[in-house]
Parts: structure tokens; sequence; C-alpha cells
């Protein structure tokens, strides 16, 4: 499936061809701080199908519980959170946040991931596989 999207303000802006049967939902402690919310909402798409047509993203290097470094990516003008991806060498996949595409209503979660973190009052998301952690 073609998406296209960008950030709030207009700075930037993405396509990519993804699966949106690989949507899903994390609720690690880091995608709560990191959205300011109760979890994030993202969609892979590799390296050669994610492209930036505008503007350049900044990014932030999060260390997790695990040691693996990840790279968050966010517009530096409004900042909103345009995706993550691995460092280092080797190829990326980049897990774009969903609430940026212009395509977000049809980008349905099929999976939630550390699960054992969601917060207690979120209601059920039935239809989706859960993982306790990732």
């Amino acid at each position: 499936m073609k998406i296209d999207g960008g950030c709030h303000c207009g700075a930037i802006a993405y396509e990519a061809e993804v699966d949106p049967d690989k949507t899903s939902i994390c609720h690690c402690i880091d995608c709560q701080q990191l959205t300011g919310t109760a979890f994030r909402v993202t969609v892979p798409a590799p390296e050669e199908h994610y492209r930036i047509t505008k503007g350049t993203s900044k990014i932030y290097i999060k260390t997790a519980a695990s040691g693996a470094r990840r790279a968050q990516a966010f517009c530096g003008e409004c900042g909103t959170h345009l995706y993550a991806t691995s460092v280092g060498d080797g190829p990326k996949v980049y897990g774009i946040r969903v609430g940026t595409a212009r395509q977000r209503e049809q980008l349905i979660p099929r999976k939630q991931i550390w699960h054992r973190s969601a917060l207690p009052w979120l209601p059920e998301f039935e239809g989706t596989m859960i993982v306790e952690e990732q």
C-alpha cells in the first residue's frame, strides 16, 4: 500500500510503501514518554520503500533498556515524531508513526507489543495479537 504524509506544520513530507497488516501498537514506557500518551502506533517500511520528499528531520538517539540504540526522527519546527529506525550499519526499517500518514484510517493495528506495560485503563483492542514484550 502506498502512503504519504508528514509533520503537523508541513516542513517535512514523505512517501512510503507499507504492508498495512504489519501495523502495530507499542505500549513500552519509552513510547509512552516519547509520545506523551499511552502508546504509539507504527507501520514498518523497508529503507528502499521510504523516502522523505520535503525537509530534513532532526534525530534523537534513544538507548533502550536492552542497550539497543534507535534513531527517533522528528520535525525540528513542530516536534511531530515521524519514524524510528536502527542506528549503525545494515539495512534499515523505518517504523513510521501512523498518525503522520494521510491514510491513517486504513492502517489498523493487528498486533500489540510490550503489552505488559499497557496502562490498565486502556480498552481492549479486539482482533490484535498480544505480545507481552517484543
